[in-house]
């Protein structure tokens, strides 16, 4: 019995040793959504995250004000052309975006480096509650004033624009829910349309 027991120790334990992973779990069962990340130069922003500070894009601080129908300034001037924007408007308006961008791109450089030092602080082993919740402070007020920056732009525009021409702006950005059966595209049957469409 003893002998019998034995074997069937020595043959438990050759195939652990041969294949040390089916006696437990494989090794991505515990994997992280932040496998990789550990590489970043700042472990919180990402390359994407830092080119687009850098250069004083939106990085989606400004969703509030652009999805409730208020525009901002870098797409209507992309957009100037099928919304239309007179020269007047055009003007005023690229100097609004001068201005942001301007601002954004002091104030983005402040939060990388903000968070540049966070990230050291945990990768010295140096930090402490009382370091910790300076450095947040800081981050948070820096992010603010970033965010304040971009939805403080988009707040000037209404009083540039007509109503028609912010309704534009923001069909051609696919945020307006328009009647189908009020607005036939051009070039379509009418009834055709209608009849697709289920209208009465």
């Amino acid at each position: 019995m003893r002998a019998i027991f034995s074997l069937i120790t020595a043959v438990g334990l050759s195939l652990a040793m041969s294949n040390p992973m089916s006696a437990t779990e494989t090794s991505g069962d515990h994997a992280s959504n932040y496998a990789g990340q550990e590489k970043r130069s700042i472990k919180s922003l990402s390359a994407n995250d830092i080119a687009d500070l850098q250069k004083g894009e939106g990085w989606g601080l400004a969703k509030a004000a652009e999805l409730n129908g208020v525009p901002g300034p870098a797409h209507l001037l992309e957009m100037k052309d099928k919304i239309p924007l007179t020269d007047d408007q055009v003007s005023i308006i690229d100097e609004i975006y001068i201005q942001m961008k301007k601002q954004a791109v002091i104030q983005g450089e402040r939060l990388i480096a903000l968070e540049q030092e966070l990230e050291i602080l945990f990768r010295n082993g140096s930090v402490t509650n009382e370091a910790l919740r300076s450095s947040l402070i800081k981050i948070a007020k820096a992010r603010m004033e970033l965010r304040f920056t971009h939805l403080a732009t988009h707040l000037k525009t209404p009083d540039i624009l007509s109503e028609d021409q912010i309704r534009k702006y923001n069909e051609l950005r696919g945020y307006s829910n328009l009647d189908p059966c009020a607005n036939i595209p051009e070039g379509h049957n009418a009834e055709m349309w209608r009849k697709h469409n289920g209208c009465q």
